[in-house]
């Protein structure tokens, strides 16, 4: 084709044969049964037909504004389809011309529809590629007309559709594709030319697998050349720090910790470094599996770093290991931006440094500081970081042993496919002892009987948490800032305390205030969502969040974590002053379970694994075919296929693995 059109294609991200089969319909029209003008129905999408038999453009508004109006008559009626500022609209239609037309009906006096998308039927067209059959709609640019492309499809189909290679990916379980799997070529043409409309349900599942398998060979590959290249530190340790701590904790680590330790003995002893994640729910115990794990490389002479994503966490890290791993003699250091303890030197030639423990945020990964001897690297609340700091991490020592940790726990989709590459715990426990939170959604008109009912649990000796989306309050919009409401928050809940806390305050005012109200000097802390993570005040049981329909659910389960961690009941309470039936949906979610999975697998349909990943976390796959938000037995499949035939599969080009 000509330099224009191939130029045009590129827009599109179609530069070949194979990127032009793969180019995905957006929507069908069944073109096999118009339907008459006279029966068109108000406000429903529909596909009819007429003869052109008047055209015009009118002009207004001293000639700066038009509309180009064509009027169809199919013998029943007459319909009005008007492009309002297009008037080289009048160069592609002629007075009786046959036009096929597909839109809204928005005046039923005249039958009136704007912007639809319209085609001249050509002499001889009518059994074609066209018309009276399920046509294909595709994702054009400006400048490409839709007829043309369709057109190219057809001919490179007939052209090429014997040689679209069948990936030799063995038997495939029916219920993944459907009763009857069809090979990659005829799901290449059911994709385009679909005989029924469910065809292309199963076409889209048909070559959804293969990206998926794509996707496993290649984790599988890359996990290969990892391991063949990284011989482990021998990190398994000898429990003669772990079990005094055990004994000294005075409660018993649940069912759940112990498998999970289990696990992550079993990697820091095996030929490979470990490469594993650690899912749990807000309060499952993850951190002192984390503090055990470090005990393994210290046991093993070896030191350990944890990185978290903010100040308060990292600090909330540092006196829970120093109140645990300084009696038994263990060095615990903190590195921050506003703080530092010390430690991170290299040891001098010849010379004995003890193995420490190294807790701190991205200042750990700064190019001055040092991690020497460093055999296990704890990353917490992953999905606040990005790959790129994973790696400097980990760059931080010669192969040592990783244990990625979130609260947040990750749809099954996500961790099969982003999270291929590492080895997956869960602990789906919590300890006992714990309050029930209890959750509800409410209006803003019932605030002032929100205020009184905290200020009854405060009475009572609890603490609470009240939480704005923003600092300081911007435009004009009614999102309330934790700056702004500060006062009224204090006449409100008068006589009890409130303190402030967001990140703009710098190190040390932080650390002021979180001491303050975990001593109960102050009974209620106004925040931003900064306080997701790393806040742990057992006597804090009310959490008040307003907006809430600003936060995603994750992030609000998150924030909700920070309540139910002593042994009195817990109240959650969401306000919003947004009534539209999608945000009250996603809110209904939280008030009907504190299971962190769940809430997860709904956040995924609602918001989609790209808002719910962010940017951050580059190497997301970016399916052509494949939906993460419903496609998890179709991966699970993979995953069977590649695990039975490994290196046998062969599979289509790098390209159809998605981009």
């Amino acid at each position: 084709m000509g330099a224009e059109r191939a130029a045009l294609l590129a827009r599109l991200n179609v530069l070949t044969i194979e990127d032009l089969l793969l180019h995905r319909p957006r929507r069908y029209e069944d073109r096999r049964r118009f339907q008459s003008i006279k029966v068109l129905k108000l406000d429903e999408k529909s596909t009819t037909r007429g003869k052109a038999v008047a055209m015009g453009i009118k002009r207004f508004r001293k000639g700066t504004q038009s509309v180009f109006e064509l009027i169809l008559d199919d013998g029943t009626a007459l319909l009005h389809c008007r492009w309002w500022n297009l008037p080289f609209m009048e160069n592609y239609f002629a007075v009786g011309d046959e036009v096929v037309v597909y839109g809204k009906v928005l005046s039923l006096r005249p039958r009136t529809m704007d912007h639809p998308e319209v085609e001249v039927v050509e002499p001889g067209e009518e059994h074609f590629i066209h018309f009276n059959r399920i046509t294909p709609v595709y994702p054009l640019t400006e400048g490409l007309p839709q007829r043309w492309l369709r057109g190219l499809v057809w001919r490179v189909l007939e052209g090429f559709e014997k040689s679209i290679v069948e990936p030799e990916i063995g038997p495939v379980n029916p219920s993944a594709c459907g009763p009857a799997r069809p090979t990659r070529g005829d799901a290449v043409r059911m994709l385009h030319f679909p005989e029924e409309l469910a065809d292309v349900e199963t076409a889209r599942r048909r070559l959804a697998l293969d990206e998926f398998v794509a996707l496993e060979l290649r984790l599988r590959a890359r996990r290969k050349v990892f391991e063949a290249g990284a011989r482990a530190l021998p990190c398994g340790g000898d429990n003669r720090l772990i079990k005094p701590l055990l004994t000294a904790l005075g409660y018993k680590l649940t069912a759940a910790q112990t498998r999970v330790l289990r696990e992550i003995r079993a990697d820091l002893r095996g030929a490979h470094p470990m490469r594993r994640l650690l899912q749990g729910d807000v309060g499952s115990g993850k951190t002192v599996v984390s503090a055990c794990a470090a005990l393994m490389a210290l046991e093993s002479g070896f030191s350990a770093a944890l990185m978290a994503p903010t100040e308060i966490l990292a600090e909330q890290h540092f006196r829970n290991f120093k109140s645990w791993l300084q009696p038994l003699g263990v060095r615990v250091e903190l590195q921050t931006g506003s703080r530092k303890t010390g430690g991170g030197d290299e040891p001098a030639p010849g010379s004995h440094t003890p193995a420490a423990v190294f807790i701190g945020t991205h200042a750990l990964i700064s190019e001055g500081f040092k991690l020497p001897n460093l055999g296990l690297v704890i990353i917490d609340e992953q999905h606040k970081f990005g790959v790129a700091q994973r790696e400097q991490m980990v760059r931080k020592g010669h192969f040592p042993h990783l244990l990625v940790m979130t609260a947040t726990p990750i749809p099954r989709t996500l961790g099969l496919t982003v999270y291929g590459e590492l080895d997956l715990s869960v602990i789906d426990q919590l300890p006992p002892g714990r309050g029930r939170i209890r959750t509800f959604v409410r209006p803003v008109d019932t605030l002032p009987l929100v205020w009184k009912f905290i200020r009854e649990k405060l009475a009572g000796g609890r603490q609470a948490y009240v939480v704005y989306p923003q600092v300081e309050k911007t435009g004009k919009n009614e999102v309330k800032a934790v700056t702004r409401e500060l006062g009224n928050l204090e006449r409100a809940l008068a006589p009890f305390r409130v303190v402030l806390l967001h990140g703009r305050l710098r190190g040390a005012e932080k650390e002021s205030v979180m001491a303050e109200f975990r001593g109960n000097a102050a009974q209620v802390l106004l925040a931003t969502s900064l306080i997701e993570v790393g806040v742990d005040v057992p006597n804090a049981t009310v959490m008040l969040i307003e907006n809430a329909e600003r936060f995603g659910l994750a992030q609000l389960h998150q924030l909700r974590g920070r309540i139910g961690r002593g042994a009195h009941e817990s109240f959650c309470i969401l306000v919003s002053g947004c009534g539209t039936p999608e945000a009250l949906e996603r809110l209904k979610v939280l008030a009907e379970t504190t299971d962190g999975f769940r809430i997860a697998e709904a956040d995924l349909k609602l918001r989609g694994p790209g808002e719910l990943l962010g940017r951050q976390q580059s190497g997301a796959p970016d399916f052509r075919f494949g939906d993460l938000t419903t496609d998890f037995e179709l991966i699970v499949e993979a995953r069977r296929l590649v695990s039975e035939r490994g290196s046998n599969i062969t599979c289509p080009a790098e390209s159809f693995s998605g981009r």
